[in-house]
């Protein structure tokens, strides 16, 4: 057997060898660019932390918010049969262009029955006044037969005085006395009957005067019942009150419809403003006036400017269907979010875009506060 030689451990092996190869690390080359990444990162960092601290500790930011606008619903004032719709789905219309008119003939038959009743009652007021007239002559006439009694009883007494003596004389009898005494009780009696009927003719021009006040009434009734009606003959044609885009139009030619049906809605595109929920841990620097970068999902990555205009009165949570009650069971804290009104200053080329309910991004700049530095100075003054 041929035997092989054992070369010891701590001997390296005889035969050639590989050249040793130099570390990346240890050229110039790659070291500088090293070098200038660290650099660059640091300076990045550093910029970062900068702009943190001068801007972004101050700038408040949240992605709930979205578009809105103050849309008009449009309902009938008057209930009827639709005959006409003037307008078409997302339509845009100006303010008191027409929309839909519905069927005029049961409002104009109140107007008419309205007009009669104040004819009725003017017609009314006349014949009373013709009555009035005419009862004077009669309380003339009453008064002049009740200055005829009165003379017939002045002229019957005075005969009873004269015959008086003549009787107790002797002169004339008993009998001649007694007469003249019923005639003047007669005259009396006349006389009364006559001032009687001076008061019942006086008082049937009372009675004639309150008929005119009935009768004024009902036409002062009639009279606002006609421009009821005329209002609604004027409401048949239901009109839009402010300008904008007509959105969810329901109503077709030939329903009926209720007075207060709901028959499309109007929105006032040209006015969006933006609605964005801050947390309650955000709105501590917050005042209106300031500055707002808007961000649109829908315009990608173009930026709008924006102003807070109001805060909400309260949060979300106190105007909600169902507000939550906190003093029974186990609580547990939630952060509450308040809505922020922030008016939209958007180009014309992108108002059509800007539609209610589009998801945006806002964020307030709260480092300049409208009114702070006057605050400052009249607290200073008064200080001083």
């Amino acid at each position: 057997m041929p035997q092989t030689a054992l070369v010891p451990m701590d001997q390296p092996p005889t035969g050639p060898t590989r050249p040793e190869k130099s570390s990346p690390l240890k050229r110039g080359a790659v070291r500088g660019g090293l070098a200038l990444a660290a650099a660059l990162a640091i300076a990045a960092s550093g910029g970062a932390a900068v702009h943190w601290w001068t801007v972004g500790r101050f700038v408040q930011t949240t992605n709930d918010a979205y578009l809105a606008a103050d849309q008009v619903t449009v309902a009938p004032k008057v209930g009827g049969y639709v005959e006409e719709v003037f307008v078409s789905d997302n339509q845009t219309v100006e303010a008191g262009q027409p929309l839909v008119r519905i069927d005029p003939r049961d409002p104009q038959a109140r107007l008419d029955q309205a007009k009669a009743q104040i004819d009725q009652g003017q017609a009314s007021i006349r014949q009373a006044e013709a009555q009035i007239k005419g009862q004077q002559a009669q309380i003339a006439q009453a008064e002049a037969q009740a200055r005829a009694a009165r003379a017939q009883v002045l002229f019957t007494r005075r005969q009873v005085e004269r015959y008086g003596p003549l009787v107790a004389s002797g002169a004339e009898t008993n009998e001649r006395l007694d007469q003249l005494r019923q005639n003047q009780d007669q005259s009396k009696a006349q006389a009364d009957a006559a001032t009687a009927q001076v008061l019942a003719a006086r008082r049937q021009i009372d009675t004639l005067q309150a008929q005119i006040g009935v009768a004024k009434a009902q036409v002062e009734q009639a009279q606002a019942q006609a421009r009821q009606a005329s209002t609604d003959v004027e409401a048949v044609v239901v009109r839009a009150s402010i300008p904008g885009r007509i959105g969810d139009r329901s109503v077709r030619p030939g329903q009926y419809v209720q007075p207060g049906t709901r028959l499309m809605s109007v929105v006032p595109v040209q006015s969006i403003y933006l609605t964005a929920n801050f947390k309650e841990t955000q709105i501590g620097h917050m005042r209106p006036g300031q500055p707002v970068t808007i961000k649109v999902d829908a315009l990608g990555d173009r930026k709008l400017n924006g102003v807070i205009d109001s805060f909400s009165p309260g949060t979300g949570a106190q105007f909600a269907l169902i507000p939550p009650t906190n003093a029974t069971g186990n609580f547990t804290k939630i952060v509450q979010r308040v809505p922020v009104r922030i008016r939209v200053d958007a180009p014309a080329d992108v108002r059509p875009v800007l539609l209610p309910g589009l998801s945006v991004e806002a964020a307030v700049d709260t480092r300049s506060e409208p009114g702070r530095e006057q605050r400052r100075a009249s607290l200073g003054g008064r200080a001083g």
